[in-house]
């Protein structure tokens, strides 16, 4: 086990270095910088804040600085939020998205895997294809366009939430229905498949034989098994709701991780940009590593070496 967790943990440790080395080398790549002549026209002024910044170095050079202030956890200073560090303004905006985040992960789980078992019990009747159609349409539909449909009905012509912000508890029913609509339709749709398929098995068969009761063939035998690819899915899908959704937080006007990433690309706030960017890594690979050591508990099959 510790030797399986150990290459797993340097696994990480490698993938993240890469994600830091190719989104800051790309993000150097874009022409212009945060003190472009069209947002400040006086030279002097412009020099003077990239020579603050460290922007007149050598791109190497800022690498390495970037890299060993990194291994310290300082993510440097947001360049458009004055006086505040790229910790602290991660910090601020985190909590939302991590709220909204833990709501539409459970209901996702949740509702998601329960829907798939209905439909594989039901396969081919009125609630099977009820499901699926909802289903389709949750993951092909965009999500700005649930998030107006839901504004408009539920806001301006039912008024039961508010149009703006999580001030209230009512507030988050519209970013959390509207983020986990893809994956939930989509975890509904890969549990049916799967369940289908591991009750046309010959050991559910030689269950069913024996006379054990439907409910202990499905939840032990049947279920445990099927949802192997489901819990593959559910690690990075967890992680990328938890960070929040960019074109959502910008619609419902949520101060979350997801607007603040799009306000640094349009403003090019390097450290805010790289330090989203890490920070959605570090959850992501995390999420990766729990679900391997998941995959052990649900099939003991799975051999750790």
């Amino acid at each position: 086990m510790f030797k399986y967790l150990l290459k797993r943990i340097l696994s990480a440790l490698i993938t993240i270095f890469f994600i830091i080395t190719i989104t800051f080398f790309l993000m150097k790549a874009i022409p212009g910088d945060p003190f472009a002549a069209e947002k400040m026209p006086n030279a002097e002024i412009r020099a003077a804040m990239m020579a603050k910044y460290g922007l007149d170095q050598p791109v190497w050079k800022q690498y390495l600085i970037y890299l060993n202030n990194f291994i310290h956890g300082d993510f440097g200073v947001s360049y458009t939020k004055a006086g505040m560090t790229v910790n602290q303004v991660i910090g601020d905006g985190f909590p939302y998205s991590l709220t909204i985040g833990i709501y539409a992960s459970l209901l996702v789980v949740f509702a998601g895997i329960g829907f798939g078992v209905v439909c594989a019990l039901r396969q081919n009747k009125f609630i099977d294809r009820f499901f699926m159609v909802l289903a389709t349409l949750g993951s092909t539909i965009p999500s700005f366009v649930l998030a107006t449909g839901f504004l408009f009905l539920f806001s301006k012509t039912l008024g039961l939430v508010p149009a703006f912000g999580v001030d209230t508890v009512a507030g988050y029913i519209g970013p959390v229905v509207v983020i986990g609509a893809f994956p939930l339709s989509f975890i509904t749709r890969l549990t049916r498949t799967s369940l289908v398929e591991v009750q046309q098995q010959d050991y559910i068969r030689t269950a069913r034989s024996k006379g054990i009761s439907e409910f202990k063939v499905v939840c032990k035998h049947g279920l445990r098994n099927a949802l192997l690819p489901v819990v593959t899915y559910i690690g990075p899908m967890v992680a990328s709701i938890v960070t929040g959704s960019f074109v959502i937080e910008k619609v419902f006007g949520i101060p979350g991780v997801g607007s603040l990433f799009t306000n640094s690309i349009i403003n090019r706030d390097y450290p805010l940009i790289m330090g989203i960017t890490v920070f959605f890594a570090v959850l992501l690979v995390l999420a990766v590593l729990i679900v391997d050591f998941i995959y052990v508990l649900i099939d003991p099959r799975i051999k750790l070496e």
